[in-house]
């Protein structure tokens, strides 16, 4: 009886010890509960957009520069125009005609095919790009663009003007220069003797022949009577 009582008590110490160890086991791999990350930090503010100022207000400044003989200045003004304002073809016209008149061919061009672009009913970047292509040697391209600027407006004298002279000078084709130098002074410009004395030389170049008279038969009365 006294063995049976040890053997059980045995028994249970080595139960009791079992359960300890897989208690202890499972407290050592028993996961830790994460920690909360700490809020992330709000994302900065946008910086504020600077005030560009009114484009209109803007444009009116650096004409006003340009019409007081500070080109430097208006071409700057122009120049920060496009780039704060990329969108509007006016600046654009007016930088390239100060490149053009600064003899800075390509970046004249350049403006006013950009000018053209944003806008393309501007008659006075297509008459200017006219000009700059017939500088340049390239006849062809200054006839479609003065062409161009006339579909825009039949009416716009200096098109008219510079597409004469560049069929009448450089294409040697008076003929088709003449209504064009007809409806420049049509538009105001009577007074230009210059332009007048063009188109009468084309019209006396270009007016067929009058045949001289035959002569009258041999014995025949004169035509006239003549006085002694």
């Amino acid at each position: 009886m006294k063995h049976s009582t040890e053997r059980m008590r045995t028994l249970i110490r080595a139960l009791l010890l079992a359960a300890a160890g897989t208690l202890a086991a499972c407290g050592a791999f028993q996961e830790k509960p994460e920690r909360p990350e700490p809020p992330a930090a709000p994302p900065p503010a946008p910086a504020p957009t600077p005030d560009k100022g009114d484009p209109q207000d803007r444009f009116d400044a650096a004409m006003a520069l340009w019409q007081q003989n500070q080109i430097a200045e208006a071409e700057s003004a122009f120049v920060s125009l496009v780039q704060d304002f990329p969108q509007h073809s006016g600046p654009w016209t007016n930088l390239g005609i100060l490149y053009a008149r600064s003899n800075r061919r390509a970046q004249a061009i350049g403006a006013l095919t950009k000018a053209v672009s944003l806008n393309p009913q501007n008659k006075v970047a297509f008459n200017w790009l006219g000009i700059l292509h017939r500088e340049a040697g390239d006849l062809n391209r200054a006839r479609l663009s003065y062409e161009k600027a006339l579909q825009l407006d039949p009416d716009y004298a200096l098109a008219h003007y510079n597409l004469a002279i560049l069929l009448d000078a450089h294409l040697k084709q008076p003929a088709e220069a003449l209504p064009h130098y007809r409806a420049y002074r049509s538009a105001g410009h009577e007074d230009e003797l210059r332009v007048l004395a063009w188109i009468a030389a084309i019209e006396a170049a270009t007016k067929p022949a009058t045949p001289a008279p035959a002569p009258p038969p041999v014995g025949s009365a004169p035509q006239t009577e003549q006085t002694p």
